[in-house]
């Protein structure tokens, strides 16, 4: 797989293109202008004149290996999704809907639709549909690892800054896995309280379309207590969502959403220097409230 350790960004996002290019052709498919949608963790193209978005996993394999089990995982997800009625934006019909690989890149497709605004939803309809979403994920038949986003990318994006040492100090280094330690054992595992996620249900994944509000972005789906993905929405929409966790059961859900942000900018970088500040907050209010313990 090309990554950052050998390629500048925009050469990854220039081969990503033309891997995308290059699958959709070998389906007889015409791209003749590929437009660029979205460029971060992973590279969204739109291949007009195609109704296809190309979604290329450019850095996250980095943390999640092997991607292509979690792309499979996504469109099965959302395949099921849409065959219940779910307003999902769905695999592309147009060319089989599994992972691909092309020039080291893996990459899925899905079905381009026209965005009608950028607009964020309102509180009450976001927590309206995911507790809609959350009644008919519980019928998925398919395996979901659990909690998949923090229990795979932390202890993997530690180990990358344990041997990258010149981006944290081992003191912080050692908080970051001591924290991780601490939260493992105050989250759920209790089959009860378990059920399929969304994994990343933030109202910017619910998304304004010229069809309505269609959820997206399914890759981190998983399953584990509702409060992952509640976290997630503002307060508006956590006091919506029907018979929401109380704020103590969410708090360490909260932390390690935190401990998960933290560790994924700083092993990520330089890729994410734009995420820094934030994550250097979060990080300077973890050594306070260490320091205060």
């Amino acid at each position: 797989m090309a990554t950052l350790d050998r390629f500048s960004h925009s050469t990854l996002t220039a081969q990503a293109v033309a891997a995308a290019v290059s699958v959709a052709s070998a389906y007889d498919i015409k791209v003749d202008d590929p437009h660029i949608l979205a460029d971060a963790y992973s590279l969204r193209v739109h291949l007009r004149p195609a109704p296809i978005v190309a979604r290329i996993s450019t850095i996250t394999p980095i943390l999640r290996a092997p991607i292509e089990s979690w792309l499979a995982r996504e469109i099965s997800v959302v395949e099921f999704l849409a065959s219940r009625g779910v307003p999902v934006i769905a695999p592309s019909d147009i060319l089989p809907a599994i992972p691909y690989q092309f020039d080291g890149l893996f990459m899925s497709f899905w079905r381009y639709v026209q965005p009608a605004s950028d607009v964020v939803p309102e509180a009450a309809l976001v927590a309206e549909m995911l507790a809609e979403l959350h009644t008919i994920l519980r019928d998925y038949p398919g395996e979901l690892p659990f909690l998949a986003p923090p229990l795979n990318d932390i202890p993997n994006g530690l180990k990358r800054l344990y041997q990258a040492s010149d981006r944290l100090p081992e003191s912080d280094l050692r908080l970051l896995q001591t924290t991780y330690d601490d939260l493992l054992c105050q989250i759920t595992y209790s089959d009860d309280s378990l059920q399929p996620l969304h994994g990343d249900a933030n109202a910017s994944n619910l998304i304004p379309t010229v069809e309505g509000l269609l959820w997206n972005d399914f890759e981190d789906t998983c399953i584990g207590a509702i409060a992952w993905d509640l976290i997630n929405l503002d307060d508006a929409a956590r006091a919506a969502y029907p018979n929401a966790p109380d704020s103590a059961t969410l708090e360490p859900y909260f932390k390690l959403r935190q401990l998960h942000a933290i560790v994924w900018v700083y092993a990520l970088l330089p890729e994410f220097s734009g995420w820094l500040e934030p994550a250097r907050m979060m990080l300077d209010a973890l050594r306070d409230r260490a320091n205060i313990g």
